[in-house]
Parts: structure tokens; C-alpha cells; sequence
């Protein structure tokens, strides 16, 4: 099997500094300015190397440098180089992107690590064959990606040929920073390998929640919060709600933090979140992103595997209609720290409403599924 890979070496960089994207060099330089570390090099190389000792014969084709050789490399992967990233871009941009793909056309299955802005670039190509998101942006919304690193290898290793059409959708950046609005637009379909366990599906809105579902469970939130201790709230029509039964209004896709009713910081960074819980008891409050059922690891990025070491705990809020419509399926986290996610692993306590609540199953996104 010959396999074709794209990495977006920016990907995922907005998401700890707090810009709701990586989208634009301008955010990518502010990213990096506050502290933010490219992470996606290193989720495809570790799906490269999970792949490789699934499937060691396969032919892997790639572009040079940050765009996948450098990936491979670090893998330990042969590989063919296909393409060469224009010089001064860096492989960072959607023309770098675009024209990768087209460059590894004929492959049997196409890995791209990236968020929906790659996927979006990926599209945009015209791929003539199935690919596959290993995730690694801040907005993993589209369909078309695993649900982590390891689960784009084990399906990329047992692909048969077998398709079906995952969406592409993206949240508009640029109208959120410059008026807060949160929009997801579909763009379009790719095929992807048809492995419905291990892929994230796309993200559901709320609009078909019952009235009231968030208000109920914004009021049980409330209820139980303890005097004197931090509450990090992250992001979701849900933790909003729980603003609003505070009288506060919080920053729509930003994590804001609470102590005894009054807001104590607004739409931290990841940085500044690890500040606040190191010198004071902080839990975090966290929804579950519906139709995917991730609690971390999705458009929250703040809450990073040092700041989960240092919270004191975490509270996990759903309606009873986004339960149901996960059928069955766990509660994930990707946080991109294996040791971090694992400690996950079982069942956490889901807020439904008020005086309501259940025990639901919780994972490790990169533990095995069907």
C-alpha cells in the first residue's frame, strides 16, 4: 500500500494562546509569541510510527521537511519525497498545502495532520483518492478526522478500500475575533476509510436540545460550587449558560475563570490558566462536543496536560439528548499526553441537570476501538 503524507507544521498553534485558530501568519506569529509549541510534526510522526509496526510494508510518500520528512525521519519511515515546499512559506500556507496534494495524487491513502483549515485546503485540491485527518489542530470539527494519532495508524493499517463520505465544515475566524460570532459552515465531503469507531464525526450543534437543558444544569453547576475555589470554565453553549446563571458574560470559544461568583480572568491562555491553578484550588468545567463526544483535547487547548496535573478536579457537563445521540460511545480525551489521558480512563460524573446527573464511560482517545 503506498501512503501519502501532509502535515500542516502550524496546526494546533492558536489553541493553547488562546486565538479560537491557527488560521493567518499574523496568528501564527502571535501563537508563537505567547509561548505556543508546534505539536503537529509530532502527532503525525506518531502516527507514523504506530502505522509502520501495523503495517511495516508500506511505501510512504511525503513532502519534504515540515510538511512530513521531517515526520518520517523522526519516525524511523522510509520514505519518498514528492514535493518541496516554496521557499520562505515553510509548507504553512494553503497554497503549499493544495499543491502537495495534487503532487501525491495515485496514492492509496492520503494522512494529513492538520485542524479544518487543512482539511478545508485539502479539499480545495480535489483529492482523487480517500484520505484520512490525523488530528492536530486547534478545530477539529470535520469528519474526516481519527479521533487521535493512533487511531488514524490502526485504520490506515486495516484500509481495504472500503469508503465512505466523512463533511468538511470550519468555524469562520476572522468573524469571531472581530464581532464574537460562532459560526460552523459545511464546505464540502472527502471519502475517507469506512471506520465509523474510530472517527470523530462530524460536530453537532444544540439547536435540537429540549429548552432549558443548559439553563437546568447551569443551575446545578452553580449549586456546587465551593467558596473560595477557582472554576475554569472552557468552551460551549452549555459553560455559557453557566456564565449567564452567574450574571456573567463569558467569552464565547474562550476558557474564563471564576471564583465566588466574580469573574477572575478572562479568555486565558494556557499559561495563564496553569498561573491560576498552581496558586490557588482550580476545577475545570468542561462540555461535551456533540456528535464527537470529547471533553479535552477539541477547541480548549488551554486545558493542557500540566494544567490537568494541577487541577483539583474536573466537572463534566451534558444534556441527556447529546448522551443519547453518542449510542453507546465512550467519553474522550486527547490531550496529546498518553500518561495525561489514561488517567481518564473509566467513568466521570456528567452533570444532566439540576439534582441530575449519571455515570457515563470516559477514555483515552488513543486507547483501542473497534
Amino acid at each position: 500500500m503506498i501512503v501519502g503524507l501532509i502535515v500542516n507544521p502550524v496546526a494546533g498553534l492558536g489553541g493553547p494562546a488562546a486565538l479560537k485558530g491557527s488560521d493567518g501568519p499574523d496568528i501564527q506569529a502571535r501563537a508563537l509569541a505567547l509561548g505556543s509549541v508546534p505539536r503537529a510534526a509530532a502527532r503525525a510522526a506518531t502516527a507514523l510510527t504506530a502505522l509502520h509496526g501495523r503495517r511495516p510494508g508500506i511505501r510512504l510518500r511525503t513532502a519534504a521537511g515540515p510538511m512530513g520528512g521531517d515526520s518520517a525521519v523522526a519516525a524511523g519511515v522510509p520514505h519518498e519525497v514528492v514535493y518541496r515546499p516554496r521557499p520562505g512559506a515553510g509548507g504553512s500556507d494553503a497554497a503549499d498545502t493544495r499543491a502537495a496534494v495534487r503532487a501525491l495524487a495515485g496514492v492509496d491513502l492520503l494522512l494529513f495532520a492538520g485542524g479544518d483549515g487543512t482539511a478545508r485546503d485539502v479539499l480545495d485540491a480535489g483529492p482523487t483518492g480517500p484520505v484520512l485527518g490525523i488530528p492536530a489542530g486547534v478545530k477539529v470539527y470535520s469528519g474526516c478526522f481519527a479521533v487521535s494519532p493512533l487511531a488514524s495508524a490502526t485504520t490506515a493499517a486495516g484500509f481495504d478500500g472500503a469508503t465512505l463520505d466523512a463533511e468538511v465544515v470550519d468555524l469562520d475566524e476572522e468573524a469571531h475575533r472581530a464581532g464574537g460570532r460562532v459560526g460552523v459552515r459545511l464546505y464540502g465531503t472527502l471519502r475517507v476509510p469506512a471506520a465509523r469507531a474510530r472517527l470523530s464525526g462530524r460536530k453537532t450543534g444544540s439547536s435540537a436540545e429540549l429548552p432549558g437543558s443548559a439553563e437546568s444544569i447551569a443551575r446545578a453547576v452553580v449549586a456546587s460550587m465551593r467558596p473560595g475555589a477557582a472554576y475554569a470554565l472552557g468552551p460551549g453553549a452549555t459553560t455559557l449558560a453557566v456564565g449567564r446563571a452567574l450574571g456573567l458574560e463569558l467569552t464565547p470559544l474562550g476558557v474564563d475563570v471564576v471564583r465566588d461568583g466574580t469573574l477572575l480572568a478572562s479568555d486565558v491562555t494556557e499559561h495563564t490558566l496553569l498561573t491560576l491553578a498552581m496558586s490557588q484550588v482550580t476545577y475545570g468545567v468542561l462540555s461535551v462536543i456533540g456528535g464527537q463526544g470529547f471533553v479535552i483535547g477539541r477547541g480548549n487547548q488551554q486545558f493542557s496536560p500540566r494544567v490537568l496535573n494541577r487541577l483539583a478536579g474536573i466537572v463534566v457537563l451534558a444534556t441527556p439528548q447529546k448522551l443519547a445521540a453518542l449510542g453507546g460511545r465512550p467519553l474522550l480525551v486527547d490531550s496529546g499526553d498518553a500518561e495525561a489521558d489514561a488517567a481518564f480512563n473509566g467513568h466521570a460524573r456528567v452533570v444532566t441537570g439540576h439534582r441530575a446527573s449519571v455515570m457515563y464511560r470516559i477514555q483515552s482517545a488513543s486507547e483501542d476501538l473497534p
